[in-house]
């Protein structure tokens, strides 16, 4: 090869990193203006200081030190081709002999405010844990975003829930104020939720208990606060102490489809349901059938490649929804429920 082709690789070599670099910054996506100078968060700074009180100085001040996070919007963007939802996969993260094990060392480490929380709210003990242990593993992974970098982001960022992380960052900064912390450093995860039992701001300020006694809600350093939250949060949205969560049910024919297409909330009387093909067994645990007139839903749990699992969800099945909505997340919390049940009841 000759000195002059030696010469001209070179020099192509050396300008490579300095192109893609070119053609990198062309195409990527643009960063936001600092949220303190954009004309949507000023407007949000008006409405602060007008419907509460806030100074419009400090609010400014604090929009400053905002950071907007791309890898919050990533997190929170569903993917363009759905995959198809798997109950056997989604049970398969929480139903793990580690995590039911540490829920029956959580009972035994809470076993007095745990009983507290069941006497004053009437939700079961093993509710409140499965909660916690699904959402943190017991208070082990709350999160590591600031609050404020989170919903600031999914705030003005995120056009599809907007005016939802609005109404949390709202919310956000009002408890800050209420309870006196530092806004910046409170860190939660990339929605913004927050503590141990990983409360929204809203849910925060609506339903969060003090039941330690010492004068202040707490969710992210005590556990007392936490485990009372939970369990007020469930009975504030109809807990039913005594009932039960769940019944299997063996479907036939297509009828039954009428049942699923109605929704989780329960509006058929459990006793319809033979009539449409849905023969309701008998709860895990509770050794007795449902009540013939007890409001049920007909919830389906697919796992693709598998046969579909049934549920008659009762009331407190629905209830279990209002913390996450998804029959997944309360088929799991159910389950995980009755299996650390399972552990220290037979020690």
């Amino acid at each position: 090869m000759s000195l002059r082709k030696h010469v001209r690789i070179l020099l192509l070599a050396l300008a490579l990193p300095m192109w893609l670099s070119f053609f990198a910054s062309a195409f990527a996506a643009p960063t936001p203006k600092p949220y303190a100078q954009r004309d949507d968060v000023r407007q949000f700074i008006d409405e602060m200081a007008e419907k509460h009180g806030f100074v419009k100085k400090e609010l400014r001040m604090l929009f400053a030190k905002a950071r907007f996070q791309p890898n919050i919007i990533k997190a929170i963007t569903p993917p363009t081709e759905p995959r198809a939802k798997s109950w056997q996969a989604y049970r398969a993260l929480f139903l793990t002999p580690q995590r039911i094990e540490a829920g029956a060392a959580f009972r035994e480490q809470h076993r007095e405010v745990l009983a507290r929380a069941v006497e004053l709210y009437g939700v079961p003990e093993e509710i409140i844990i499965a909660i916690i242990g699904v959402e943190t593993v017991y208070g082990r992974n709350t999160g590591g975003y600031r609050v404020i970098d989170a919903l600031t982001t999914l705030a003005f960022d995120y056009r599809p829930r907007a005016a939802f992380f609005r109404g949390e960052l709202e919310h956000f900064l009002l408890y800050a104020r209420d309870a006196g912390i530092d806004t910046l450093a409170l860190k939660g995860s990339y929605a913004g939720a927050i503590g141990i039992p990983q409360f929204m701001p809203g849910s925060y300020r609506r339903y969060a208990v003090d039941h330690d006694g010492d004068g202040r809600q707490d969710l992210s350093g005590s556990f007392a606060d936490a485990i009372g939250s939970v369990a007020n949060f469930l009975k504030a949205h109809g807990w039913e102490a005594g009932q039960p969560v769940a019944f299997p049910v063996e479907v036939q024919g297509d009828n039954y489809r009428k049942l699923v297409d109605a929704g989780i909330k329960p509006t058929y009387r459990c006793g319809d349901f033979a009539g449409f093909g849905a023969v309701v067994g008998v709860s895990v645990g509770a050794g007795a059938g449902a009540d013939a007139d007890a409001p049920c839903a007909l919830i389906d749990l697919p796992t693709p490649g598998e046969a579909t699992r049934y549920l008659a969800g009762l009331n407190n099945f629905y209830v279990l929804t209002r913390y996450n909505r998804s029959n997944l997340y309360a088929a799991a919390v159910m389950e995980l429920a009755q299996a650390v049940k399972s552990v220290y009841s037979n020690k």
